[in-house]
């Protein structure tokens, strides 16, 4: 019996593990208009993303322009990174960008009412849905380029989705390791600062003893 590879035994896990998975289906609320902008209005969605790496953003905003609403979507990350701010969106659209660093970022959205009467249940039905990595390429375009079959291109999309899960891995296993050397760290920080309250402890409390005892004596009291 052949004995497989770490590195193949982990691809067939995975396919086993992301094939089990059920579809995923894009995210959908209501957004409320308000009279006045600013990002207490702002509705957002937060997901992790490593760097250099592709993520592909679309969004599907119900109504029309000119209907009395504006909605405006803006994207950053954690460290202040912009990804796009476009105005007045109506309809699908879309946006592509490759992260600069390992962090966190928000697709945020803000309903802006901007009519100049009255209107019923000023809402806007919003669907979102955020690719990364592996599912934000183009595998239609990569298959007609390089003339694959679809069980090829599958199984290279499933190759590319697994590698990214062992690179993420990696970096959570740095991470622990950073984490953990800082525990450690600030652990022998207080022991050596409990050490040395200590330590001050025990010689006020002697020298208070001596200094009390030299005192009675001038004093004639012992």
């Amino acid at each position: 019996m052949a004995v497989l590879s770490p590195s193949r035994l982990l691809f067939y896990i995975g396919l086993v593990v992301l094939s089990s998975f059920p579809l995923l289906q894009a995210l959908k609320f209501d957004l409320q208009a308000h009279t006045g902008g600013g990002s207490k209005y702002e509705r957002c969605i937060r997901n992790f993303v490593a760097k250099d790496t592709l993520v592909v953003v679309t969004a599907i905003v119900g109504g029309n322009k000119g209907d009395g609403q504006v909605v405006n979507m803006h994207i950053k990350d954690a460290v202040g990174n912009e990804y796009g701010r476009p105005k007045d969106i109506a309809g699908e659209t879309r946006m592509a960008f490759t992260s600069h660093a390992d962090s966190a970022f928000d697709v945020c959205f803000e309903n802006i009412l901007k009519a100049s009467q009255a209107v019923m249940n000023p809402v806007r039905h919003i669907e979102l849905d955020i690719d990364i990595g592996a599912d934000a390429r183009d595998w239609s375009a990569i298959q007609a380029a390089e003339k694959l079959k679809p069980v090829e291109t599958e199984l290279r999309r499933i190759e590319e989705m697994v590698g990214e899960i062992v690179v993420e891995m990696d970096y959570l296993r740095t991470r622990e390791q950073r984490l953990r050397d800082t525990n450690e760290s600030t652990n022998e920080r207080v022991k050596w600062f409990a050490f040395g309250t200590m330590g001050m402890l025990v010689g006020l409390g002697a020298w208070q003893v001596v200094y009390l005892r030299a005192y009675f004596r001038s004093k004639h009291l012992i």
